[in-house]
């Protein structure tokens, strides 16, 4: 038993069945580079995560969907960044993540939030979330938010030296890697990780309070030159998880400024552009993700619209719950 305590391009087209009003926004989530909006705010070991959630896309969910002692689930958390915005923003949240050393930095940085004077308060446990249901039971019908995003594959562009940096031939690459272990659905073939990440999210569900909103970061991804729609994947199994898409804010992850946008595309990003264009083919770096936004029915669908949807805050997670708990400690 382990305890630790502290206090770019293409999206699905909305199914006709979806009678609620559906509008498309525009955040600018992109004006910081993330290692600024990191700064301080986040332990610096948190850097080693190689898929890290942008801090100002989860602050702008949360401060858009939820209400001030509200309750933020994220199923898979990894260095804890939506509990750590939820938390500043005065929201209680609740993280799992499936490797421990992940879940461990999520427990170090929630700590370090409190000590900057973050008024609320969050726990995690490392498990699987295929299992979130029984991992957070006293959780049951309390969440106002679930936010997460799906992993994009075994690796990501991570950090990086390349030759213009070393001045040695080749690229130096490290930080690029979820996990070693097969379990571990960023390391499953695309229907796999369909397979499980829609099983997460029916397990969310059942922590969702009626009318309840699951926010979700996700962009396509090329898999040998091929582009994979994972937005519309996702829109799918969300709906067979017995969610409604409400939906699809664009978050920049490109910066605006002087009449012209500023260039955040990662190095492998840029190389794989550039060797596409000597090929003929004119594809372009991501420089925005999608944030898919469902609701757990809570009345007939076109109702009411989604932002009118308003409910006495949510009791927080008892306090003597708070922290890091290993999933081994259920069996």
């Amino acid at each position: 038993m382990i305890k630790m305590t502290s206090d770019d391009t293409t999206t699905a087209e909305v199914t006709a069945e979806v009678t609620a009003e559906v509008t498309t926004s525009v955040w600018a989530t992109g004006q910081q580079q993330s290692r600024v909006q990191r700064r301080g705010r986040y332990v610096p070991e948190s850097m080693r995560h190689p898929g890290k959630m942008l801090p100002s896309i989860a602050a702008h969910a949360v401060g858009t969907y939820t209400g001030q002692g509200e309750l933020v689930v994220d199923p898979m958390c990894g260095i804890g960044t939506t509990l750590v915005e939820a938390a500043h923003l005065g929201r209680h949240a609740a993280g799992v993540e499936y490797e421990e050393r992940w879940a461990r930095l999520a427990v170090a940085n929630l700590a370090h939030a409190k000590k900057q004077g973050a008024p609320g308060f969050g726990r995690v446990v490392a498990g699987d979330a295929r299992n979130i249901a029984r991992l957070l039971p006293d959780l049951a019908g309390r969440a106002a938010l679930v936010l997460t995003s799906p992993p994009y594959g075994a690796a990501t562009h991570g950090h990086i030296r390349s030759t213009r940096d070393t001045g040695e031939p080749g690229v130096r690459k490290w930080n690029h890697e979820y996990s070693a272990d097969r379990g571990n659905l960023a390391l499953q073939q695309l229907p796999a990780l369909l397979e499980g990440f829609g099983r997460i999210l029916a397990g969310c569900v059942e922590l969702l309070r009626p009318g309840g909103v699951v926010a979700i970061t996700v962009r396509p991804y090329r898999v040998r030159g091929e582009l994979v729609d994972l937005p519309g994947h996702v829109q799918q199994v969300a709906k067979e998880a017995g969610l409604v898409f409400a939906d699809r804010i664009v978050c920049l992850l490109c910066g605006l400024g002087d009449g012209r946008l500023l260039n955040r595309a990662s190095f492998f990003q840029l190389y794989e552009a550039r060797k596409a264009w000597v090929r003929g083919l004119p594809i372009h770096a991501v420089a925005h993700e999608d944030l898919l936004i469902f609701r757990k029915v809570a009345m007939p669908v076109g109702s009411r619209k989604l932002k009118d949807l308003q409910r006495e805050p949510t009791p927080p997670p008892p306090q003597s719950g708070s922290g890091f708990r290993d999933d081994r400690e259920l069996k």
